[in-house]
């Protein structure tokens, strides 16, 4: 019988909390606070419930696991009381149904050992919860799409057949231009090529007696220098198909050149490097001394400050804007260097690669004067080019598998092997959008390839003609 609540003696003792030996309030205290854990399933429309904090559930709790005995009976009438089904409810909203209990002691749990440890299947389930997800995804939620490697087309796009292009690997005869006019240089003509309307003109012919070794657009592409077998540069008007001039100072042919806005930076087989300002009357302002052999490859940061050659010596050297010696010098290649490439994602960041008899790209940091990397290609490497658009870049090879390889930076991974040219694959160029390049090679071919992707899609394709397959004739 359920003692009478409306004595102050007993409200009073209501809301006490008491230990369990204090015998007098027991009966009556164990009662309320059954019914105030019950109360979901049981109020009283007249009588008021008091407490003043809560009060933990002792069934639900693991005191075996720790030598403790439990104080509170488990269950009642066959049935679990009510603080034990809202803990057991409550951790299986937070760690789903399989969670740590006793049965882990008598199955062999050892708390010395494992106290604090992550269960495999707690850690399981509260990954579904975590907001930077796991490798499994929830019950009833879609994963997230995996992304699919990019497809690089293996085969090119157009070829343009290019007769007397020369299979030599100290020219330069190839270059396009941001205005989307490519330059190739055939024998002793120069022939341009709309990239948009697919119409060829012939810019210049040198006569019998001279021949081209390198050409070279300038930055805004409306003037193309001209480097030719008697040691003269020239410069043309390619809008007018005009000529504006012709500089003197080399002795031999200049089969390297490269633009730095108004500058203009020859490389010739006399071993010397001229730079030329077109705004000035003299031939060439300075002259840089340094490689012991034919200079084969000259190219210029993306921020003008540093310029970096390669010659037939195998030695790879930077110079600065006003320096008449090299500020730097790297001898590591064992062959000559003629492909250069600067990165346009990280300042200083240079590649070279060198001949048949070294096979490697080699990776460095002019800032901090360091040699990054190495990487034997296995193969001559003739060329080298970074994506404007992504942190990859392409080479291409001669002796022996004549191959185009793109690759991912830093890891150096193969994004893709194109082949197709039968000659070593000396001569390379890029579109203005930077999606596609186009190679030539002593099978007198120019294949076009669509390799990088565009800054804003990786899908769209090439607005350079990629529709329109076939071959034809570059003359």
């Amino acid at each position: 019988m359920e003692e009478d609540e409306s004595t102050p003696e007993k409200k009073i003792d209501s809301q006490l909390n008491l230990p369990p030996s204090m015998n007098r309030p027991t009966v009556s205290l164990e009662s309320r606070i059954n019914r105030l854990i019950d109360s979901n399933h049981y109020h009283s429309p007249s009588k008021p419930i008091y407490s003043d904090r809560f009060i933990p559930s002792r069934s639900g709790s693991n005191f075996a696991l720790f030598d403790l005995a439990s104080s509170s009976p488990k269950k009642k009438d066959g049935k679990e009381d009510g603080a034990g089904s809202y803990a057991s409810l409550l951790k299986t909203a937070l760690f789903g149904p399989v969670t740590p209990d006793k049965s882990d002691v008598v199955n062999g749990f050892s708390p010395s050992r494992n106290i604090f440890r992550f269960k495999t299947e707690t850690q399981r389930s509260l990954d579904l919860y975590s907001p930077f997800g796991s490798d499994e995804a929830a019950p009833g939620v879609s994963p997230s799409p995996v992304k699919s490697p990019r497809k690089i087309p293996r085969s090119p796009y157009k070829v343009l057949d290019a007769p007397a292009l020369q299979d030599d690997f100290y020219l330069n005869l190839v270059d396009w231009s941001a205005h989307n006019v490519l330059a190739v240089g055939l024998g002793n003509c120069v022939y341009l090529w709309n990239a948009c309307s697919s119409k060829v003109t012939k810019l210049c012919d040198l006569g019998v007696d001279d021949s081209v070794c390198s050409v070279g657009w300038s930055l805004r592409g409306t003037h193309l220098a001209i480097g030719t077998s008697s040691g003269t540069v020239q410069i043309w008007d390619a809008v007018r198909c005009k000529s504006i001039r012709t500089m003197e100072g080399h002795r031999l042919r200049v089969g390297a050149l490269a633009w730095s806005s108004s500058l203009l930076s020859s490389g010739s087989r006399d071993k010397r490097i001229l730079q030329r300002d077109i705004r000035s009357q003299e031939d060439h302002v300075s002259k840089l001394k340094g490689h012991k052999s034919e200079v084969c490859g000259l190219k210029w940061s993306f921020d003008n400050r540093e310029l970096a050659s390669g010659g037939n010596d195998n030695k790879l050297f930077v110079w600065n804007q006003h320096s008449k010696q090299p500020v730097l010098k790297y001898c590591e290649h064992a062959a000559a260097v003629k492909a250069i490439a600067w990165s346009p994602h990280v300042h200083g960041l240079l590649a070279s690669g060198g001949g048949t008899a070294d096979r490697c790209i080699r990776f460095w940091n002019t800032t901090t004067n360091t040699h990054l990397s190495c990487v034997d290609t296995n193969s001559q490497v003739c060329n080298l080019m970074w994506s404007k658009n992504v942190n990859e870049l392409v080479s291409t090879h001669g002796y022996s598998q004549n191959q185009i390889v793109v690759w991912k930076y830093p890891t150096m991974s193969k994004l893709a092997t194109l082949t197709g040219h039968t000659f070593r694959v000396l001569y390379l160029a890029a579109s203005p959008d930077g999606q596609t390049i186009v190679t030539g090679a002593g099978d007198e071919t120019l294949r076009f390839w669509n390799v990088f992707p565009s800054p804003k899609s990786q899908n769209r394709e090439s607005e350079i003609g990629a529709s329109s397959f076939g071959r034809t004739t570059i003359r």
